[in-house]
């Protein structure tokens, strides 16, 4: 009795998902090159064999069991020709066969525009906050924000996202029902709620290591770019910024104390010879360097700007020879800076009415410190202009 099989693109997905690994070489030129429900008929049969394929794991009871199990499970199937298919996806050199789908947003729409962010388990407070304020950032910029839900950037990056409101993707490197960490349950449910939980990986499978390597290669393609936040040597989030660097897409790192081995992962980025990775330090800049050209630009970063940083050189000699708390009489100014009585007094009235300088009428000149805020008040905006 011959073996009953789909008919269908999406089902015959499935079904391979179970008889490989997915992200399985063999398998994706076999659907390239026959379609999805052919490739599997011809693997089942024995008319096409590869390394890594087990025609006799499939069974048409498991299909039903695994599309049933996504009903139940409040979850779907996304393939490639549908209309939510992310398709930066596509870019991958081993794309994904479906990917299971906890969550009602359109994929597509949110990896449009998106960010992922990533970065050590053993995350330092420093990491931590970082990631928590880029998340948020990145939401408040309209950016969706996607990470593998693991303990320490990861985990700050998704709450940050939903503090705001914003959206957020989990990618997983087990069944979409197998969540992991398991401490990380109620986090993975509220995205779900909020945002997706998404996985290449069918229902029960359980994550392992190399499974997390391949989940990375999802990460970096679902999104605009990338960052680290924190990163050891070893860190995996590096495996993700190297799939990111393959696929085109921009990578950014976040320094640390160069004292901090979390952080000796994100310096290496930014060490490497004709590295493109870009040093960021808020979700202005990281915007700048994954958004759109020309659109989500970063305010130049300025330092305070203080009221005697346009004077003139004549001026700011004689502001620098003023004392802060003593005073000084205008022949002992003019004696001091190289300049005439009427020269002085005209460069203390400019300093005067910019707020940088005030006089007593027994005691002489001085610098205006913070002992005279009565006086600076008096002179509205003169005086705020001074501070």
């Amino acid at each position: 009795m011959s073996t009953r099989l789909p008919t269908t693109d999406r089902a015959a997905r499935v079904a391979l998902s179970r008889i490989a690994e997915p992200g399985n070489t063999s398998v994706h030129r076999a659907v390239q090159a026959h379609g999805a429900v052919d490739a599997l008929t011809r693997f089942v049969n024995g008319a096409m064999s590869a390394t890594g394929v087990v025609g006799g794991h499939y069974s048409w009871s498991r299909l039903a069991e695994d599309l049933r199990g996504s009903d139940l499970l409040g979850a779907r199937v996304v393939v490639p020709s549908d209309a939510d298919w992310p398709a930066g996806l596509n870019d991958l050199t081993v794309p994904p066969l479906c990917l299971w789908v906890r969550g009602e947003i359109d994929l597509a729409a949110a990896s449009a525009r998106s960010v992922a962010v990533v970065g050590a388990r053993s995350a330092t407070a420093y990491g931590t906050h970082v990631a928590t304020d880029l998340a948020v950032g990145m939401c408040e910029r309209g950016f969706a924000v996607v990470s593998g839900a693991a303990f320490g950037i990861d985990a700050a990056a998704h709450r940050g996202a939903l503090a705001v409101d914003g959206l957020t993707v989990a990618v997983l490197a087990g069944g979409i029902d197998r969540l992991y960490p398991a401490s990380h349950a109620q986090l993975l449910g509220t995205i779900a709620d909020e945002g997706a939980v998404i996985s290449e990986q069918p229902l029960g499978v359980a994550p392992i290591g190399s499974r997390f390597l391949k989940r990375n290669r999802i990460i970096a393609a679902l999104t605009n770019g990338t960052v680290v936040v924190e990163a050891s040597l070893r860190s995996g989030s590096l495996n993700t910024a190297g799939h990111a660097t393959s696929l085109g897409r921009p990578v950014a790192a976040v320094p640390g104390p160069v004292t901090s081995m979390q952080s000796a992962g994100c310096h290496a980025l930014l060490r490497e010879i004709d590295s493109q990775v870009q040093l960021v330090s808020d979700a202005d800049e990281l915007a700048e360097h994954v958004g759109r050209i020309g659109y989500d630009l970063a305010e130049p970063k300025r330092g305070e700007r203080r009221a005697t940083d346009d004077l003139d050189p004549e001026d700011r000699l004689l502001y620098e020879a003023l004392p802060l708390r003593a005073h000084r009489q205008i022949p002992d100014l003019a004696r001091s800076v190289g300049l005439t009585e009427m020269a002085v007094r005209a460069g203390l009235g400019r300093l005067e009415l910019c707020g940088a300088a005030e006089r007593d009428l027994l005691d002489g000149w001085r610098k205006t410190g913070t002992t005279s805020t009565r006086r600076q008040s008096t002179r509205g905006s003169v005086g705020e202009a001074g501070r």
